[in-house]
């Protein structure tokens, strides 16, 4: 995932999901395999795993440390609730005054011997037991096949619809998709409208915490978003005057940005849908991209 530069609008967050099995989570679970690393994305919440050909031991676990920039000095405890023997690390990074980055990581010890990191990243919540769980269920082998997205993009499922988009688009993170010039959009399927509308409202505020812009307007428009008639929260965001990364590479100036949370085919959908003022705009007033699945009013 060489081009994962998109944070200005992916950062999500966890919400509780006590009670439910692993079907349940299934149905909601999309992951990408990137060779040695696996990301994966539910309910918004973003996480990765990768394993390692080190022993778990002290030489073994130094390199992987500093790899995820794990310091020496940082607290390193086991969780007691894991059967597999463990490090665990919390990491909190104040993003703004009612933002916080949760980081949990893992570092476990496989039924091969060998070292097994896993990442969870949230904001303003933290969920242990959900972490637990799907910790165990990679290491059991109990992630289905079908949960897993090509890397080379065809197609996308988007809420159960397959959507075509042809060749020319690309993932930046797992239900995170760019096409060149026709705009980028991510989405979460979540377990009830209110996860997926608390999603959208920490995503603009990590919009809006964000250095090197700043946001010139915000309004509610009435949209379509796959056949439903709802509200999307607009926001365009000015780089004019300022040095960014990701303004320079696409050489816009202005990004305009849709915050959308609703009901689709009986999922709850989270999704942020954007453009550059430099990309193609039909005359609908929306990049391509963002036509496969809203509309206007």
């Amino acid at each position: 995932m060489e081009k994962l530069i998109y944070i200005l609008l992916v950062s999500l967050i966890t919400v509780p999901i006590f009670g439910q099995n692993s079907e349940d989570y299934f149905t909601r679970l999309k992951a990408i395999n990137n060779q040695d690393i696996i990301f994966y994305n539910i309910d918004g919440v973003n996480f990765s795993s990768q394993t390692f050909s080190s022993e778990f031991s002290e030489k073994g676990l130094k390199k992987i440390f500093r790899k995820y920039s794990i310091d020496k000095n940082e607290l390193k405890v086991k969780d007691e609730k894991l059967s597999f023997n463990n490090y665990y690390v919390s990491k909190n990074e104040k993003i703004s005054e009612n933002l916080t980055q949760n980081n949990s990581y893992y570092f476990v010890e496989n039924e091969s011997k060998r070292v097994s990191v896993f990442w969870f990243g949230s904001i303003n919540k933290q969920d242990r037991d959900f972490e637990r769980k799907f910790i165990n269920l990679i290491l059991e082998n109990k992630i289905p096949k079908n949960v897993f997205e090509p890397m080379t993009i065809d197609s996308i499922d988007f809420a159960g619809r397959q959507i075509k988009l042809g060749n020319s688009c690309y993932w930046t993170n797992v239900n995170t998709v760019q096409c060149p010039y026709y705009g980028e959009m991510n989405w979460s399927i979540h377990k009830d409208l209110t996860d997926a509308q608390n999603s959208v409202a920490n995503q603009l505020e990590m919009t809006k915490a964000k250095k090197g812009g700043k946001v010139i307007s915000e309004d509610f428009v009435d949209i379509e978003f796959e056949g439903n008639p709802t509200k999307a929260k607009k926001v365009i965001y000015d780089f004019t005057g300022v040095t960014s990364l990701l303004a320079g590479m696409s050489g816009g100036k202005t990004l305009t940005i849709y915050y959308v949370a609703s009901e689709v085919r009986d999922n709850y959908v989270s999704c942020v849908l954007s453009f550059w003022n430099n990309d193609t705009i039909t005359e609908n007033g929306l990049a391509p991209l963002l036509e496969k699945v809203m509309k206007l009013k």
